[in-house]
């Protein structure tokens, strides 16, 4: 990390040990040179290589560069080096814990690999061959301890299940946790069957090849306004890639808010039009129908591609002409909630679906999407991030691409837990409007919303102040949102209607009333809705009294002060899971899973299968996928 202390031989001697090779310039995974105070790192399954600027023994600074130009990409403060994959065996957030952004504290369950649960309860010097080294001891039941050396510290990982129940420690020496290992790999080996026989169900069905980009597609993504991160560069070659190929795309886009999914989206949506195919947008809220329609039809200005959306912000005259040139394929692009699934709704020639957010959607819709699912690439957008453990764990299985580098000059939202106090409200409204910039100030009940709103007014007199709510009619709702966009209004006094996607670069400052009465992730959803500019951006939330607060109210603020930086979205789902559950996220029968033997572990097992499954079938028919 930058202003760490380093033994520069130790580290030369590690990366060595990890199975990189020393060169004169690095070009390649796996590679690190070292000339004077400048020490370069192409680290496993990262997008380009870094950069370490010393200072004899301390770092100075950290960048990804391009190792053609030179040039610096982007800019970290800490990073984790994982060992090099040197042959076919995996180095499998046995060799690794995967789950890196866990500490283990003192009191914490733990899973040791060969010897179950147990608690970690502190690491101890022992004299071993006439030389002092650490150890690992952790209490099983019955109180019989293991101390684990420290060269075995990889065998260790937190305990972590989603569940609120305490940990059950396993006995020492019995065989009780054998057996449930094996028992859980067993079940593995059918998950990772199924995976894989959904994956080769799709490769065989017959899908539509898309051309290769054209002189139009560089020239569209040249508008894009904002230097785009290695992992939207990434992200879009794996969409295209797939797009191109005959097989139906099925692609996962996972990533932080505002870290530019929708670009990536755009892109697609773009490429499928060059090739005379429509594209359906299916998005969970008529406000971001709204903001997805103005952004599109922005950005596609100068290129003959016509944009319609179909939400009740539409009349339904206007509608009924949406459905209809929908149908005779005059519209190349329709944006739309639920109500694009309705049965009137069909397609000329449908060649790519793009879904924000399915997990918001109804089992009705998501039987509909199923349909679609055979008719055209699909291309799934989550703002809900997994944990970087189960990305990993699942990637030999799902088409799935995470973005989880910030955009350039992006700054971390600074968040403040208050009580309510108008001083601090007011002062944070004045400062915002001093730089020319716009408020959001929720408040999640529609019956006094208007008092809230009046309060705001009396405090910032000089702006101009609108209220929005999903309970206004369409035409009026879609006219404020219109305006808070261009800037006409300065505080818009909202309900929860503005948590997915909606992008205000220049609201900046977010207020949220009685903020223990959310979820986790939405409150992260929330204040996603800011800090969208190279400025800083501040999020309030206001709460109750200390005492008044349930301790799982308690637990979320706690997370959200803690984890305010930026991707914490990968930490704050993680946190989310371990206070409320891990809910639908993989099934209520891998939920026991998880609890028996704890998350990491049951993610490096699901890994371990799908690998040695594929190894499998290839040995027996060779790789086509259609085998699985």
């Amino acid at each position: 990390m930058v202003g760490q202390k380093v033994n520069i031989d130790q580290v030369l001697q590690t990366l060595v040990a990890f199975g990189y090779t020393r060169a004169t310039k690095v070009f390649r995974e796996g590679e690190f040179a070292l000339r004077g105070g400048v020490l370069d790192i192409y680290p496993a399954n990262f997008e380009v290589p870094l950069r370490l600027d010393l200072d004899d023994d301390t770092v100075l600074a950290i960048h990804g560069f391009d190792p053609i130009s030179a040039e610096n990409i982007d800019e970290h403060s800490i990073v984790l080096v994982l060992p090099f994959k040197t042959s076919s065996k995996s180095v499998f957030s046995s060799d690794v814990p995967l789950n890196n952004f866990v500490d283990i504290q003192q009191g914490d369950y733990v899973v040791h690999n060969h010897h179950g649960i147990g608690r970690f309860i502190g690491i101890k010097e022992f004299d071993v061959n006439t030389s002092n080294k650490e150890h690992l001891i952790i209490e099983y039941k019955d109180g019989d301890k293991l101390f684990v050396p420290k060269h075995d510290i990889h065998l260790v990982q937190k305990y972590v299940s989603f569940t609120k129940r305490p940990a059950r420690l396993h006995k020492l020496g019995s065989k009780e946790w054998l057996a449930t290992r094996r028992a859980v790999e067993k079940k593995l080996r059918l998950l990772a069957a199924e995976l894989l026989r959904t994956q080769a169900l799709r490769a065989q069905l017959a899908g539509f090849s898309f051309s290769k980009d054209n002189e139009w597609q560089k020239e569209f993504e040249n508008t894009f306004p904002y230097k785009e991160t290695p992992d939207q560069a990434k992200s879009t070659m794996e969409t295209k890639s797939d797009m191109e190929s005959a097989r139906p795309m099925d692609r996962l886009i996972c990533g932080d808010v505002g870290y530019g999914k929708t670009e990536v989206a755009m892109r697609a949506a773009f490429k499928a039009v060059m090739d005379h195919k429509q594209v359906a947008i299916l998005v969970p809220t008529t406000i971001l129908a709204e903001q997805h329609y103005y952004n599109f039809s922005k950005r596609l200005e100068g290129f003959p591609v016509k944009v319609g959306m179909l939400s009740r912000f539409r009349t339904k005259l206007e509608q009924k002409m949406i459905v209809k040139e929908t149908s005779e394929g005059k519209v190349d692009i329709v944006i739309g909630t639920h109500r694009l699934l309705s049965k009137d709704v069909a397609f000329k020639d449908l060649g790519l679906v793009i879904i924000d957010e399915e997990q918001r959607f109804g089992v009705k819709s998501k039987e509909k999407l199923k349909h679609f699912r055979l008719l055209a690439d699909v291309m799934t957008l989550t703002a809900t991030p997994i944990p970087r453990t189960l990305y990993m764990a699942l990637s030999g299985a799902r088409d799935m691409s995470v973005i989880s580098t910030p955009p350039t000059n992006r700054l971390a939202v600074k968040t403040q837990i208050i009580g309510y106090d108008e001083e601090i409200i007011q002062e944070a409204i004045k400062r915002e409007l001093a730089r020319h910039g716009q408020v959001f100030f929720l408040h999640n009940r529609v019956d006094n919303i208007d008092t809230i709103a009046n309060n705001i007014k009396k405090l910032a007199p000089q702006a101009r102040v609108a209220v929005g709510h999903g309970q206004m009619s369409g035409r009026l709702l879609e006219e404020i949102m219109l305006k808070f966009l261009k800037h006409e209004i300065d505080i818009l006094v909202c309900t929860t209607i503005i948590e997915s996607g909606i992008d205000v670069p220049m609201a900046n400052t977010l207020i949220v009333n009685r903020a223990d009465k959310f979820g986790l992730a939405d409150l992260h959803q929330l204040r996603g809705r800011v800090g969208r500019l190279d400025i800083q951006a501040y999020a309030y939330f206001i709460v109750q009294k200390r005492e008044l607060q349930s301790e799982i109210s308690r637990q979320r603020l706690r997370a959200l002060e803690k984890h305010s930086d930026l991707g914490a979205g990968f930490h704050i789902a993680f946190e989310d899971l371990q206070i409320r559950g891990a809910g639908n996220l993989l099934g209520a029968q891998q939920h026991g899973f998880i609890t028996s033997i704890g998350f990491d572990l049951y993610c490096r097992l699901l890994k371990e299968s799908i690998e040695h499954l594929k190894k499998e079938v290839e040995t027996k028919h060779g790789p086509h996928p259609a085998k699985y």
